[in-house]
């Protein structure tokens, strides 16, 4: 019934085979059989309560309400008085139009223009949910140009974008969709872990951590903090096994910026040794940091970070060295923010140069799937 949590929200068509395509779907719906779960004929059962049936119908309502173009199946007889949801597909201006997540047989299609494309996607990627993304097209340009945009955690390309399997399509999204590891990816058991050995990339060490260990010697300030995460190398992408006809990767990129809390100056050195490791943009709060960050040199120079960065600074993660009150107070604050969890990495004063920073959960993962088999080839394998 649509509550499953990659199922497909909002479409986007580009205009010039938007009128066929919705033909099609719109045939396609009304072939759906709408019915109790016990029956093997049917293929849409009901939501999961009544709170969930009645707020999905007031949607729909709403939208139609203002004007948008909305098809419904007819619901049989024997739905009445279940909670039960009429198949429906909306058609609306701009993705801005969803004021939140639709969880049910609702789905939202946008046309666009060839020209849109780009701006579209990140209209998408504006609303904050980034769990699954998918792209139908022959054209390696173009799938080059949307799979580089979308910041959904999992990516499918001429296929559907449902049915990930551990291993081969980690799942798991970003934003308002999740914090991560991915379930069934390669960092997902090192969560579990009270301590974890240090994850090693391929190649050597980031170019921005080996410069800030470099500077670090020569103003005479101790390295070994820094130095930890040279041997976890740098981290890229790697191609995961899976199916004939089926290409899976998981990417690895930075999550952006974090806040760097430090109680003191080894501590801070080594936060913003971490975020270089992994590709991230530092922002340090650390009394009397000042005068440290001026002297260094301006392509490892982290930001300073403002005296309201808690509540008001844009960062991804924070990196927190410090006492347990201290920590409690941070957590406390970074709940009051609207918006994505802000996942904390916290170090214990006390035992600092026991620990270290999980560098895996400083980046964001992003398994790519593609149906090679559908490429240039019979169209109708793209429906498998």
């Amino acid at each position: 019934a649509g509550q499953r949590c990659s199922a497909l929200r909002i479409l986007l068509v580009q205009d010039d085979i938007a009128d066929a395509l919705l033909a099609m779907l719109r045939g396609a719906m009304e072939e759906l059989v709408v019915g109790a779960t016990d029956r093997l004929s049917s293929d849409v059962g009901p939501v999961i309560t009544q709170e969930a049936r009645d707020n999905i119908r007031g949607h729909i309502e709403v939208m139609a309400g203002r004007g948008h173009p909305v098809f419904s199946v007819a619901l049989p007889p024997e739905t009445e008085g279940g909670w039960f949801v009429a198949p429906t597909m909306i058609e609306i201006d701009h993705p801005s139009a969803l004021e939140r997540e639709v969880f049910g047989p609702v789905l939202h299609v946008v046309r666009y223009r060839r020209e849109q494309r780009n701006a579209m996607i990140e209209a998408v990627n504006a609303l904050g949910y980034a769990l699954t993304f998918g792209v139908h097209s022959r054209i390696d340009e173009t799938i080059a140009q949307a799979i580089g945009k979308a910041e959904a955690g999992n990516i499918y390309v001429n296929r559907n974008i449902v049915g990930a399997v551990v291993g081969v399509q980690p799942f798991g999204g970003h934003g308002l969709s999740g914090t991560g590891p991915k379930a069934g990816g390669p960092f997902y058991l090192r969560r579990l872990l009270a301590r974890r050995p240090m994850p090693h990339g391929a190649g050597a060490a980031a170019p921005a951590l080996a410069k800030l260990i470099g500077w670090m010697r020569e103003q005479g300030i101790e390295t070994a903090p820094a130095r930890r995460y040279e041997a976890a190398g740098s981290f890229g992408d790697a191609e995961l096994p899976g199916p004939v006809g089926e290409q899976n990767t998981l990417r690895l990129k930075p999550k952006g910026r974090v806040l760097c809390r430090a109680a003191s100056f080894a501590g801070m050195w080594r936060q913003v040794a971490a975020c270089h490791a992994t590709g991230n943009l530092p922002l340090v709060l650390c009394v009397g940091a000042e005068a440290e960050i001026a002297r260094m040199p301006a392509e490892i120079r982290p930001a300073l970070a403002p005296e309201d960065a808690v509540a008001r600074a844009d960062f991804q993660a924070v990196l927190f060295e410090g006492h347990r009150d201290a920590l409690i107070a941070l957590q406390m604050a970074l709940a009051e923010r609207d918006g994505p969890i802000v996942p904390v990495h916290a170090m214990p004063a006390e035992e600092h140069f026991e620990w270290d920073y999980p560098l895996e959960f400083l980046l964001e993962e992003q398994s790519v799937s593609v149906n090679t088999a559908a490429a240039g080839g019979n169209a109708s394998l793209m429906s498998i």
